[in-house]
């Protein structure tokens, strides 16, 4: 059995609570803050004491937010923010019978929680590691702490695909575990429809994840061409491939992506781009550009966020890329115009569909904590456990309340494509 710590990136174990008399001036204004802010929002705050907050005081229809140790959850919000406040939650120092609807309230307002006197102290919050930062030499460090830990634990909780990104249901509001391998091969046809692939086309594929692009793109009689950073990731997507009885028709490669060399008819990446940083989203799209030949297309499928929010939070050091995705960062739709204004290429078409996204993360989340017992044989501690509940739900509900989206977009050259 391997044994794995809460910090994937070896060794370091959960901070411990901050003490000291800062520490306790902090804890005090987190505290004051915080009971400020779910005084207004509708949330059932539980204490031990047996007192409540929140405006949903009176009622226990709407989201319970339970602290168990409110000492230690203040002085984690004191001293590191809302990175403090994931941490606390892995440490059981509070809970939630659902985490995501709890994360939901505060994701809808979180522009709101904190007085605007008081959000241009950022800078007193820790800053992004140096080591985190999306230059080549990171980016392999940075892939293998997420997609590194084990494919066996992927495989428990994705569906048969074993595709790791949103799905495209025919109707979101009725999403099920039994339609999700079905949602998650039509959005990737959707994709392939929209940059062209057929058969004869030459296909790269920038992040293979465990390669059900690929492989649905062979099918169709393309050739494949698909890189990625994830040691794992390519063993097992090569095996599948293999299985699926393509591999002739599939390169696999353990490649960054700007060290790609030639020019293909289409480009697909699905979620790599968050991947990136936004100080390289500028070389990213050059290196689309330079790959794509001449009248072929580009079709990414991207996580997004609102361009204020991300103007505001992109130098801030956040619980995700702490313990998640280190060098990660979400761009917003104008973002992303403006980081192809330095290319000849131009988005022709997008696609949103953010509900179907909080729906394929309940379904994610729902099977992981159903199969706690199998995460735990693999290894993973009750730390790691809790670590995971509490991103699977934080992503749910970034799209569940609208903080997030997620599109499909479409690039070409407009004047090969008149």
């Amino acid at each position: 059995m391997t044994s794995f710590c809460l910090d994937a990136r070896g060794g370091d174990l959960l901070p411990a609570v901050p003490a000291g008399p800062r520490a306790r001036f902090r804890a005090r204004c987190a505290e004051f803050l915080f009971r400020r802010a779910v005084s207004r929002i509708p949330l059932r705050v539980e204490l031990p004491n047996g007192s409540v907050l929140g405006a949903g005081a009176r009622t226990e229809m709407l989201p319970r937010l339970i602290i168990r140790d409110p000492a230690a959850f203040f002085a984690r919000l004191g001293g590191q923010g809302l990175i403090g406040f994931g941490e606390s939650y892995t440490a059981g120092e509070w809970t939630a019978p659902d985490p995501a609807a709890v994360l939901s309230v505060l994701a809808a307002r979180i522009t709101r929680l904190i007085p605007a006197a008081l959000q241009g102290f950022r800078g007193v919050l820790p800053a992004r590691p140096a080591r985190e930062l999306g230059t080549a030499a990171n980016n392999r460090a940075n892939v293998a702490h997420h997609y590194d830990l084990s494919n066996e634990l992927y495989q428990l909780f994705l569906d048969e695909t074993m595709t790791y990104s949103s799905a495209l249901f025919e109707d979101p509001g009725r999403a099920s575990w039994e339609l999700l391998a079905a949602a998650q091969r039509r959005k990737i046809d959707q994709l392939l429809d929209a940059a062209g692939v057929g058969a004869g086309t030459k296909v790269l594929e920038i992040g293979t994840g465990w390669g059900e692009l690929s492989i649905r793109a062979a099918a169709r009689g393309a050739t494949v061409h698909s890189v990625t950073l994830s040691d794992q990731q390519v063993r097992l997507a090569r095996n599948r491939v293999a299985a699926a009885g393509f591999a002739d028709a599939v390169r696999i490669e353990l490649c960054d992506y700007r060290d790609v060399r030639g020019e293909y008819d289409a480009i697909v990446s699905v979620e790599m781009i968050e991947a990136v940083g936004y100080r390289y989203w500028p070389v990213y799209f050059e290196t689309l550009d330079q790959r794509l030949a001449p009248g072929g297309r580009v079709a990414l499928q991207a996580i997004t966020m609102p361009h204020d929010r991300m103007l505001a939070t992109r130098d801030t050091y956040t619980w995700i890329q702490k313990y998640i995705f280190p060098g990660g960062f979400l761009p917003s739709t104008e973002a992303i115009t403006a980081a192809t204004g330095h290319t000849r290429l131009r988005v022709r078409e997008r696609y949103c569909f953010g509900p179907h996204y909080a729906q394929t993360l309940r379904l994610w989340r729902e099977r992981f904590d159903a199969r706690a017992a199998d995460v735990a044989a693999l290894g993973f501690d009750a730390l790691f456990r809790r670590l995971w509940q509490f991103y699977l739900a934080y992503s749910e509900a970034g799209f569940r309340s609208g903080y997030l989206d997620v599109q499909q977009i479409v690039l070409d050259r407009p004047e090969e494509h008149p």
